[in-house]
Parts: C-alpha cells; structure tokens; sequence
C-alpha cells in the first residue's frame, strides 16, 4: 500500500504544501471551505499523519493521559467514571488528540514518569487516592493536569454540584415529613464536605437537628461498608426515617441488610442515593437519588486541558461544576 503524504493531497487538492499542512494542523489562516476540502480529501486518501513528525513541528504529542484506578474493584464496569472516561475518550478525539492510560505499574516508576515517557500534552486525573505523593508529584509538575471530583488549591478541577445535590435530596425528605434523617457518607474527600454542606444545610434552614450518631462514615461505591453501617444505625436506641448513602451502588449493601432485619422500603425506613446510575432505576422500589451528569464532566474535563495546553499564557486555574438532577423514585414515604 503506498503511503499517502501532504504533496498528494496538494496536488489533489490543488493548493499548496504548507495550505494542506496548515489545515491538518489547525491553523486558522485559511477558509473554512478550503481546510472543509482538504480534510475530506485526505480522509478519502487514508492519510496518516507521522505523528513523530508532527511531534517535532509542534512541540505536541496530541495525546492526553488518564490516570484511572478503582479500589473498590469495578474498574471499567464503575458507571460512573466509565461514563466520564468513555466522554472524555469522545472529546479528546473529536479534538485531535489520542488518550492513554497512565500506570505506575508497567516499570516507568510513577505516574509523572510514565506521562513523561508518553510525552503527555496533559493528563486527567479521573480516579486515585489524590493525597498519595505520586499523584500531588504528577499534578505540581510541568505538565498540566485537570481532576475530578477533587480539588487542588490553585489547579483546576471539573465536579458535580455536589452540596446542591445533597442539599436538594434532604429538603425533600424534610418535605416528605422526616425529621430523624441519617447521612452515610463516604470518605474525607472535599467532595463529601460539599455534600455535608448541602445536608446541614438544609436541616438548618429547617430548624432540623439530628444526633451525631446519624452521621456515619463508610466508603463510596462500597456495599459491605453501607451495609454496615445501616446496620449500626438502626440498632440505635431511637433509629432514622430515612437514610441517605454515599451513591446509588453502596445503596445495595443498605438495601440487602434492611432485607435482613425484615424492614421494608419505604414503609419502615425511606432511603435515596447519589449518581443517578441506571441501576437505581430499575430497583424495585425505584430509587430516589440525585443524576451526576458523567458524559457532560468528561467532556467539560478534556475541554478545560486542551485549553490549558493550547493556551499556556492565558488558561487560568478554574473549579467547574456540573448541575445534574433529581430523580424522584418510589423509596421515600409521606410520614
């Protein structure tokens, strides 16, 4: 097969070298019909790019890393970073740009070291324990980063509306009749203060106060440490209406163990959730749970980056958050 290069489409095209190379490339000094041409011209052509080459012209790699690890052991079958990832996967080709997983397991020593060696225009940082120093190296380093879900002082992340999302879950209890609410959280993340924030808050605004016993930490997307914890808190003297998990997947450690002390959703104990994921809505009860917007926080993430690496003078370190939505189910009682 003979290799397709910028002079064949040139001469296809009948326009110059450097007008094919500039439209390939991006550079808006051309018109659109022209660069609309060329890039249908070499489709039809099955160019390929020497990405080596266009390496040395550019100074980019066009490639973006993902630092991605689950602990919890759902990897890619997690709905909701697998919604943010396959977005972001989206966006970053539609941009130009190839994405690459980033481990600290393949011999390069660390996350910093492995984005090096694939010479990484930018990195997201989607999953990890973000206090770990592989991670604070990576992100304090020269190649510009964007988390999720977590915020580093002066670098940019992209999150739900995290204290909205709970604050409107507890107004609805509150509104349903519950006042003896629970909060299962999940770790001691920035995003569970946001959420925190939200839940006291509009127990405040209501003139609503619950023991400290009815705040419970436990993991996210952990059933065994949510079962757990329903467990202790409706062995209390005096137990909740209602309880909130930390997202819709640790509800099913909840929801199993309330099987097991034969309680009934939502006639003895009303319960809602976080994420929105579809298995939430084909529970039976259909459950009550707020809708993080993955695909929009994946794309938002690569359009933030490619903006920081394309525009290093003037991008500027921002928080971004993502508005989802409730879903009202069927698993909280008027009381």
């Amino acid at each position: 097969m003979q290799v397709v290069t910028i002079k064949d489409i040139s001469r296809k095209c009948g326009v110059s070298p450097a007008t094919v190379s500039k439209a390939l490339n991006g550079y808006g000094d051309i018109s659109e019909a022209t660069r609309e041409l060329i890039r249908k011209t070499a489709s039809e052509m099955h160019y390929l790019p020497n990405a080596a080459a266009r390496q040395l012209k550019t100074n980019s790699s066009h490639n973006l890393g993902i630092v991605y690890k689950d602990n919890t052991g759902s990897g890619l079958a997690h709905e909701f970073f697998s919604g943010v990832i396959d977005s972001a996967k989206e966006e970053a080709e539609q941009r130009g740009y190839d994405v690459t997983f980033i481990s600290a397991a393949l011999g390069y020593g660390s996350y910093l070291e492995h984005c090096r060696y694939r010479k990484c225009d930018g990195v997201l940082i989607v999953s990890e324990d973000f206090s770990s120093k592989q991670v604070q190296d990576l992100v304090n380093s020269e190649i510009p980063a964007v988390s999720i879900d977590y915020v580093y002082d002066g670098h940019s992340c992209v999150l739900s509306k995290n204290a909205e999302g709970e604050y409107q879950l507890t107004k609805l209890l509150i509104q349903k009749g519950h006042k003896k609410i629970a909060f299962i959280h999940g770790e001691g993340t920035s995003v569970t203060k946001k959420r925190l924030a939200g839940f006291y808050t509009a127990l405040e605004e209501s003139g609503i106060e619950v023991p400290k016993e009815y705040v419970v930490e436990a993991l996210y997307h952990d059933p065994k440490s949510s079962g757990e914890a329903t467990r202790q808190l409706m062995s209390l003297e005096d137990p909740p209406t209602a309880i909130m998990y930390p997202d819709d997947y640790s509800y099913l450690g909840g929801m199993m163990e309330l099987e097991r002390l034969h309680l009934s959703i939502p006639d003895d104990v009303s319960v809602v959730g976080f994420d929105g994921i579809r298995l939430s809505q084909v529970l039976r009860p259909r459950l009550t749970t707020y809708y993080q917007d993955a695909p929009r926080i994946g794309r938002a993430s690569v359009k933030k980056l490619v903006h920081m690496i394309e525009n290093k003078k003037t991008s500027m370190a921002e928080e971004i958050e993502i508005p989802g939505r409730l879903l009202v189910g069927d698993s909280v009682a008027q009381i």
